[in-house]
């Protein structure tokens, strides 16, 4: 069995997610997806507009989805990729580089992202279009 396993914060879930989730299923016979926890993305100095239990109930529902688990930290990738026997590490190409690190364990593989939407787009679109009507 190849098993694949990528990150990501998953606010706002929009076809971009998708598209992406679905590209790295067909990578392997298993999708396991770190969605980032509220602390975790407090952190980084995001704030979600979606609860942590939200959007990976959304990740989770979706068939090319077969495992969802926390991410706390970024750190605990190596540690993922080793203990849960991973073959393929993939994520979107606008962190090429960043985790070339991991070839140690696994493959590394950075797909490219759906032109035109972007989870930071939309909230700009929201934010706006609220502005918008006062």
């Amino acid at each position: 069995m190849k098993r694949v396993i990528t990150y990501g914060t998953f606010d706002l879930f929009h076809i971009g997610h998708l598209n992406l989730l679905e590209r790295l299923a067909e990578l392997g016979d298993h999708l396991t997806v770190a969605v980032s926890t509220d602390e975790f993305n407090l952190g980084k100095g995001k704030v979600c507009s979606m609860p942590y239990d939200e959007r990976s109930r959304i990740v989770g529902a979706l068939r090319c989805v077969d495992r969802v688990i926390q991410e706390e930290s970024w750190d605990q990738k190596p540690r993922d990729v080793q203990e849960l026997g991973i073959d393929v590490f993939g994520i979107g190409d606008d962190w090429q580089g960043k985790f070339d690190h991991l070839a140690q364990y696994c493959e590394v593989v950075y797909l490219t992202r759906t032109h035109g939407i972007s989870t930071t787009s939309l909230k700009l679109d929201i934010a706006m279009n609220a502005d918008a009507r006062k």
